[in-house]
């Protein structure tokens, strides 16, 4: 099967491209290398690489020829670089997202797997999240991952082409970038207490993430791809656990083997409190089972980061 993965020399794509490739599908990947690292795909025997950006439909309309599915990852992710600067994440995640499915459409593509977030549940405090509570977002990047989902259901059924959504909580795991100022709080904590550094927390700490290792992501989108009971659906994809920023700081103390105290800073606006998912519509749709735990994902993860 020939598959493209939008945004595959990021982290979760290049992940999905590796999996895809070893499975025995043709891959093609699209990356405008904006924040995506070539290492990461250029080792991946096999793969077609486009370089392009896809707020154009041109661009959007080549990636897309003679591919049966599309894994949609390309965005500008960060709640924070959103904050600054809202025009640009909105002409990636919602003008770059349109160009895929109008592409996809006009192309006779059968399938796109969009990339999500539960950053669309924002001020809504309810736990745990599920698919059918009122979507509150609190910052720019989380309406245009909004947006994206909107659009993917509206492709469904004015079109007929199959789209399915999923929500991820928190992604983690090697190839993420520690060094970017948006990076994820995980791999910042590794390399920060790897050298003896304070971990930077926003807030109190007591902030809590369903944090989710992306094996179980990779999986989530093998089986967004096949499902026949899951199109035009949205679904969260997460381990259904959570753990504050404290306790992560705690765990990664003792894997690493290091006592070092977080640095407390000013909470950042359009951070969610709490986050925590209900992942049973993934189970009984998809039979989406998360395989790696918290920890595990850590053991797994530190590695990648800390030698």
């Amino acid at each position: 099967m020939r598959v493209l993965v939008t945004g595959g020399a990021g982290f979760i794509g290049s992940h999905l491209a590796e999996t895809l490739l070893r499975r025995g599908d043709e891959v093609r990947v699209v990356d405008n290398f904006a924040t995506g690292r070539r290492e990461n795909v250029l080792d991946l025997d096999g793969v077609e690489i486009l370089e392009g950006d896809l707020r154009s439909y041109e661009r959007a309309h080549a990636a897309v020829r003679d591919c049966e599915i599309v894994f949609h990852q390309a965005a500008l992710g960060s709640v924070p670089r959103s904050v600054q600067d809202p025009l640009t994440t909105n002409e990636t995640n919602v003008t770059g997202t349109l160009n895929v499915l109008l592409a996809a459409r006009d192309a006779g593509v059968r399938r796109v797997v969009f990339a999500s977030s539960s950053s669309i549940y924002g001020r809504n405090t309810e736990l745990p999240k599920r698919e059918a509570m009122r979507p509150l977002p609190m910052s720019p990047y989380a309406v245009s991952k909004l947006a994206g989902e909107t659009y993917c259901q509206a492709f469904s059924s004015v079109f007929g082409l199959e789209t399915v959504a999923l929500r991820y909580f928190n992604v983690f795991g090697p190839r993420q970038d520690p060094t970017s100022q948006y990076a994820a709080v995980i791999p910042k904590f590794i390399t920060a207490m790897a050298a003896g550094e304070r971990p930077v927390i926003f807030g109190d700490g007591d902030q809590s993430r369903d944090f989710t290792f992306i094996d179980n992501v990779v999986e989530a989108n093998l089986l967004a791809a096949e499902t026949a009971n899951g199109v035009g659906e949205t679904f969260n994809v997460a381990v259904g656990e959570r753990a504050t920023l404290n306790e992560t700081v705690s765990i990664l103390s003792d894997l690493l083997g290091v006592r070092v105290a977080a640095d407390h800073r000013p909470e950042r606006p359009g951070d969610v409190k709490h986050s925590l998912a209900d992942i049973s519509r993934g189970r009984e749709l998809l039979g989406y089972e998360p395989k790696v735990g918290f920890r595990e994902g850590l053991e797994r993860t530190i590695p990648f980061f800390a030698g």
